[in-house]
């Protein structure tokens, strides 16, 4: 906690002092140090500041001054158990709390994309966040908390980022989470194979005057090239310790984080604060400027952000370092000499400042590998240039996206649909087993028809979506993504799009929650708009389920080809919305484009699977949580209410045709067997038929079907019953809640034994039990293809409309996208049962 959560008379031990600059000097002079005894006094008449005792004196601080400072209150300490406290004294207790509490080391990984952030994240906190070859992965801050030497560390993954310029979205939240949580280490990851370019971040992290520790990754890749970089004398230029690390073998984690703990305690050497020259008249106006944002009055801003990174960033004409000086007392003076600065330096020198401190950071850059850095053979960059050669060749770079796409929805079907079979087997196992050793009545229901029925039938389709995600995960690992992404950029600009917004969107093809977030990575709000708008018409990992039904039972002589077309009107749908919406909703300026196109890197089988394993862990999530209970809603509502009075005419029927079997089976002779075979048979479908009915009429009357005939003129122009219709209302909760509405609405129809059926067959069998059509199957493949489509369009899932409204900051679009979406799929439905009707398709 920090020493302004305190109240009135509460006492506390320091156990860390954050801030930096001129504050951490100040207070740490006047006795504000770890493991000192602190009380709170009173705050002032207007609650601000507060005053504090400490070492036999009295002082005040703001709140927001106090909010910088970590405590340990002491009556926590004194409340610790017997056993807890091992009978150590107090005053030795505290003493020892305060230094535990000292060994909390806050961390945030900083850092290029694909310079191995997340590789490192993940060996060293045991996280399973995913690693991509491309930029925009990570588009939040990821949180891994593990234990080295007595020292518990906090490690934040930061979005990947090129600078710290408030020019995207991810650049500005990495700015923003060293400036407002003010970790104890930043450690800037940089990928040994291009030093050059990922130091141009360093030099802004080392104006920020925070602790920077650089960790030298991929350094085998360095070794392999046979260049040499004397990194040690290197990192006294910087003032920055470097380690060199392999972060996806997990070499020189350990010492990596040996050196954030001397950092940490303020023992390594090297450290120190440099200040990057950017030439004497630029020197001269961030001093002049650097000298007005040090005003006294501004110490709660220079308290937190170094004044120094703040007129150099006011040079650049950074909005957002604007907008912070904005409420210092003098910031009309701060912003026009900011301003007569940046006029004089671009009059004087011809050249904008921006430009002007750019060139000179680089300066810096190659004057300090000059000295430490001899270049090794180009071999990586040589296979790379050679596969990118076939990969983005004008000719076939296209029939081989295409190609590769086709592969995997033709895998996902046909060796998903082994294990598959095994999976249903298993469930009708479970489910014929329960129905044996459970006695009739509701619970049982609910059991077999609900829970295992429900549950069971998306379970299923697990193979699938991890054959999907590992070839997702083996497109992005390599680094295939960021070639698919430039070959499409001229078709995606036709289209309204950037060329960028096509990873998001083959990123939905897993999750659209993910993919919609990554649309931060383009700095265009519009073009995150559209992107956003047209990512649901790629199919989601939830739909596939869906799709493997309908098209294994309807179509299962072209399954594969059938899926591979269903992603393809997505993709085709997508790209005409998308047009027509730049036409007429998001004229505006084009950003361009300005993607790295990372080397190919042969994935690791661990890191691939992992990151499939992951998707599938979320999806059995699912199972046990919005899925089952989702199951035992539609179920209960499917139960009830009962009408026994008309239920037990359905009963006496079936008791009656039972007698009339007895009777006359006992008539019969043994010679007389064919007589006997058929009137068993006969019997058995009267039986079936009967029970058919009875289940029929429940379903009908119950709330589930009051729910669906209300719905029903809606979906009958659709060629769609009721049942249909109730499944597709459940999926908006999630997708697979179709499979698992369908599993107890359809399943519940028959009688099952040990030779029950799978649901697959089971929407072969339907047919209508009243009206005009009754007698005719429900599922026709026209039917089912319309079925098909409107799943592909229509409204995406809660969490998706939760993300569109998050990263657009407005219920407007996630409203819109609701009822586009939903509309498109209607009609296209419509079109396509009404033609194809007329047609007799």
């Amino acid at each position: 906690m920090n020493l302004s959560d305190l109240h009135n008379n509460d006492v506390a031990i320091i156990t860390k002092v954050k801030g930096r600059g001129a504050f951490r000097k100040r207070i740490t002079e006047m006795g504000f140090v770890k493991g000192k005894e602190i009380t709170v006094i009173k705050p002032a008449p207007l609650r601000d500041p507060v005053e504090f005792r400490i070492m036999g004196y009295e002082i005040s601080l703001r709140r927001s001054e106090a909010a910088l400072i970590e405590v340990v209150k002491k009556e926590s300490i004194q409340n610790l158990k017997p056993a807890e406290s091992n009978g150590i004294i107090k005053n030795e207790l505290f003493e020892k709390t305060a230094a535990a509490k000292g060994k909390l080391v806050n961390i945030a990984l900083v850092g290029n994309p694909n310079s191995g952030k997340t590789s490192l994240f993940n060996y060293a906190a045991g996280a399973s966040e995913h690693v991509g070859n491309y930029s925009g992965v990570t588009v939040d801050a990821k949180k891994g908390t593990f234990k080295h030497k007595d020292y518990i560390f906090n490690l934040f993954d930061l979005p990947g980022t090129y600078s710290l310029t408030a020019y995207s979205p991810e650049e500005l939240y990495v700015r923003k989470h060293i400036t407002d949580t003010f970790p104890d280490i930043i450690i800037n990851v940089i990928d040994a194979s291009n030093i050059e370019r990922n130091l141009f971040l360093t030099t802004q992290l080392i104006d920020m005057d925070v602790k920077v520790i650089l960790a030298l990754n991929m350094y085998d890749e360095l070794q392999e090239s046979g260049a040499k970089f004397d990194y040690i004398d290197f990192g006294k230029m910087l003032g920055t310790p470097v380690v060199p690390t392999v972060a996806s073998k997990g070499k020189g984690i350990k010492e990596l984080f040996d050196k954030a703990i001397e950092v940490f305690e303020d023992q390594e050497p090297t450290m120190r604060h440099i200040h990057i020259s950017y030439g004497k008249s630029v020197n001269n106006a961030v001093s002049e400027i650097q000298e007005k944002i040090k005003n006294p009055e501004n110490y709660w801003l220079t308290d937190k952000i170094s004044s120094r990174f703040l007129a150099i960033k006011l040079l650049e004409n950074d909005k957002d370092a604007c907008k912070t000086v904005k409420n210092c007392k003098n910031y009309n003076e701060i912003n026009r000499i900011a301003k007569q600065w940046s006029v004089k330096l671009q009059r004087n020198l011809r050249e904008s400042t921006e430009n002007l401190i750019t060139d000179a950071r680089y300066g810096f850059i190659n004057g300090a590998l000059k000295e430490t850095f001899t270049e090794g053979r180009a071999e990586r960059h040589k296979k790379t240039e050679i596969i990118d050669t076939f990969i983005t060749h004008k000719v076939f770079g296209f029939p081989i996206f295409i190609f590769f796409m086709w592969v995997m929805f033709q895998s996902t079907f046909t060796i998903g649909s082994y294990p598959m079979d095994w999976i249903d087997r298993l469930v009708q196992l479970v489910g014929n087993t329960m129905r044996e050793i459970i006695p009739a009545g509701a619970f049982k229901d609910l059991l077999i028809d609900g829970v295992i029925g429900g549950v069971g039938g998306v379970i299923v389709f697990l193979p699938n979506i991890l054959i999907l995600f590992f070839f997702i995960s083996l497109m992005e690992d390599t680094g295939y993504m960021a070639r698919a992404a430039f070959i499409m950029d001229k078709l995606m600009h036709k289209i309204g799009l950037h060329g960028k917004s096509f990873i998001p969107l083959v990123m939905g093809f897993g999750c659209n929650v993910p993919a919609i977030m990554a649309t931060r990575t383009l700095e265009n709000r519009s073009d995150r708009l559209l992107t956003m708008l047209i990512n649901p018409f790629m199919s989601c990992s939830a739909r596939l389920p869906v799709y493997i039904l309908i098209v294994g039972a309807f179509f299962p002589d072209n399954s594969g080809s059938m899926l591979f077309l269903i992603y393809s009107l997505g993709i085709a749908l997508a790209a005409g919305v998308a047009y027509v919406f730049s036409q007429l909703i998001f004229k505006t300026k084009e950003a361009p484009f300005v993607m790295e196109l990372p080397p190919y890197r042969l994935p690791t089988m661990n890191s691939t699977l992992r990151h499939m394993w992951h998707k599938g862990r979320e999806y059995l999530k699912k199972m046990g949580g919005i899925i089952l209970i989702a199951s035992i809603l539609i179920w209960a509502l499917g139960y009830y209410p009962q009408n026994k009075a008309e239920l037990a005419k359905f009963d006496k029927a079936i008791e009656k045709l039972d007698k009339n079997y007895k009777e006359k089976s006992e008539q019969l002779i043994v010679n007389e067997k064919d007589k006997y075979n058929n009137l068993f048979v006969e019997t058995e479908i009267k039986r079936a038929k009967l029970q058919q009915q009875k289940a029929s009429f429940q379903q009908e009357h119950s709330y589930i079907g009051l729910i669906g005939q209300t719905m029903e003129p809606v979906f009958r122009p659709l060629g769609f019953d009721w049942k249909m219709g109730v499944s597709i209302i459940t999926g908006i909760a999630a997708k697979e809640i179709v499979i698992s509405t369908m599993a107890v609405l359809y399943q519940a129809e028959d009688d099952a034994d040990e030779n029950s059926e799978s649901l697959r067959s089971k929407l072969q069998q339907q047919v209508h039990p009243s009206g005009k059509k009754k007698g005719q199957v429900v599922f026709t493949p026209l039917v089912a293809f319309g079925f098909l489509i409107f799943t592909l369009i229509y409204f995406p899932c809660i969490a998706v409309i939760a993300a569109v409204k998050r990263e657009s900051g407005s219920w407007k679009w996630a409203a819109f996208m609701i009822f586009y979406t939903t509309g498109l799929a209607w009609l296209f439905s419509f079109l396509i049962y009404q033609i194809g009707s007329f047609f007799n398709l």
